[in-house]
């Protein structure tokens, strides 16, 4: 339900935030500005106020200048509620250490929303009657809701940390900010597919790919007998995929949407 409502919000917004462009355009609106008196030196020129080499453009690669990291414009929260900790501003940022990504993966699985968003998604297949084996009533959400829980779960330490640390790879959403919004939302939906190593290189999101998978083959343990085909396994994987997918492409439209259309800082 949540994805679907953030996949609603950015068709719906889309065509606003696209006459006003993006928030680092007014931001380099205010830096616009004619310098002030206490701007000026005493030639009576006005002071530059960044160095020259502050204006040329950051190598995404060198990740051993940690000087030039760029004030993030990202949001810890997405509404006041979805967790937001894997998405940082385009930059020289160095990889996460091992305890930086247990940390997020912890975050965001224990998250207070996160107890809200099962409670959610457990009550709508419940309803439906996904899977007749666990029954129905209090006693069957209960079965669907510890189900649920444990797939973020393992699913989001598995993609954020464990095979992370095996591949060296970032798996932060590293979101673009600007540009055209086709371009954007491919460059969103790709991040399953494609990520930045180590090094700053572009390569297979191992750890997504294979995470989600291995998540997926985890539950074939604690699901009934009759979901346990190759049919089930394929579509949960293809759902998992497909809602990181989504999850991305409202991480990277968040900024516009907040500011062109809540009128608010993201």
């Amino acid at each position: 339900m949540r994805l679907l409502f953030a996949f609603s919000l950015v068709l719906i917004t889309t065509p606003l935030f696209a006459q006003h462009g993006s928030p680092d355009s007014v931001q380099n609106g205010v830096a616009a500005e004619p310098a002030s008196e206490q701007d000026k030196d005493s030639s009576g020129t006005p002071a530059q106020a960044h160095s020259d080499s502050a204006n040329l453009p950051v190598d995404p690669g060198n990740f051993s200048s940690q000087s030039e990291i760029p004030p993030s414009k990202q949001s810890k929260r997405i509404l006041g509620i979805m967790p937001n900790f894997r998405t940082v501003s385009a930059g020289a940022i160095p990889p996460p250490t091992p305890k930086q990504a247990f940390k997020t993966a912890t975050q965001n699985s224990f998250d207070y929303s996160s107890f809200i968003s099962v409670g959610i998604t457990s009550l709508w297949t419940e309803s439906s009657n996904a899977h007749p084996a666990l029954g129905k009533g209090a006693s069957g959400y209960w079965r669907y809701y510890w189900r649920g829980f444990l797939d973020k779960t393992d699913g989001k330490y598995l993609v954020t940390f464990a095979f992370p640390m095996v591949f060296h790879e970032d798996e932060r959403y590293y979101a673009m900010g600007e540009g055209a919004l086709s371009k954007r939302g491919i460059y969103a939906s790709s991040r399953i597919l494609i990520t930045p190593n180590y090094q700053g290189h572009q390569t297979v999101n191992a750890s997504e790919l294979l995470g989600r998978g291995a998540a997926q083959a985890i539950s074939l343990f604690y699901y009934p007998s009759k979901d346990r085909t190759a049919g089930e396994f394929a579509q949960r994987y293809g759902y998992a995929l497909g809602s990181d997918a989504l999850t991305n492409m409202f991480r990277e439209f968040w900024p516009d949407i907040a500011v062109h259309v809540l009128h608010r800082h993201p």
